[in-house]
């Protein structure tokens, strides 16, 4: 795994994302209620704050929790969060010490089927059913893995040329779009929530 992403839209932690499959993961935990940029920007932010090349799931696992979260807390904050964030990270490499070796790719390496490996992602601690899928997407799409059926398993992030997720963000252009089917979707919810309460 080595390819350029653009999701932090910033050189160095995109470089980082594209080369450590922990720091991609560490971004998608991260990457809830703050904007896309600020989320994956994270796991560089971590590493610096570390003073290390790369985020290593056995030292972070090992951390104090308390110094841990005051690393995450210092300003910038890695997340609006940064307290209940700092602890998921924990768990999320502690749970890839206790079943993979501390080697997040071996979640998804060697793995013969997308449906095998979105059950992987979704037992990660802090990953959902759509974290999970949108993970598998970005896996295929941008990072070369491709195990049969892995567009199935990530459902509509999967489709070609979606713009629904970061798994479709190469840039500017893209990010644009995907901001904007974000914004649509939240404007239905927000639709049919009010057409709930009406009746």
């Amino acid at each position: 795994m080595d390819v350029t992403l653009h999701l932090a839209q910033e050189p160095a932690a995109d470089e980082l994302l594209g080369r450590s499959p922990l720091a991609a993961l560490v971004g998608m935990l991260l990457d809830q209620q703050v904007p896309m940029e600020w989320a994956f920007a994270g796991p560089r932010t971590i590493a610096t704050r570390l003073n290390v090349d790369d985020l290593d799931a056995y030292e972070i696992a090992a951390q104090d929790p308390e110094a841990f979260a005051a690393l995450l807390s210092e300003k910038p904050a890695v997340h609006r969060y940064p307290d209940s964030m700092a602890k998921r990270v924990q768990q999320l490499c502690q749970y890839l010490v206790d079943h993979y070796e501390g080697d997040a790719a071996a979640v998804w390496e060697g793995v013969d089927t997308g449906k095998e490996v979105l059950r992987r992602l979704n037992e990660l601690p802090g990953f959902g059913k759509q974290k999970a899928q949108i993970f598998l997407a970005l896996l295929g799409k941008q990072l070369g893995v491709r195990p049969s059926g892995w567009r199935e398993a990530a459902g509509a992030y999967g489709e070609p040329k979606a713009f629904r997720s970061v798994a479709d963000i190469t840039g500017p252009e893209s990010l644009t779009k995907v901001r904007a089917h974000k914004q649509e979707m939240k404007a239905a919810a927000k639709a049919e929530k009010a057409a709930k309460s009406a009746k």
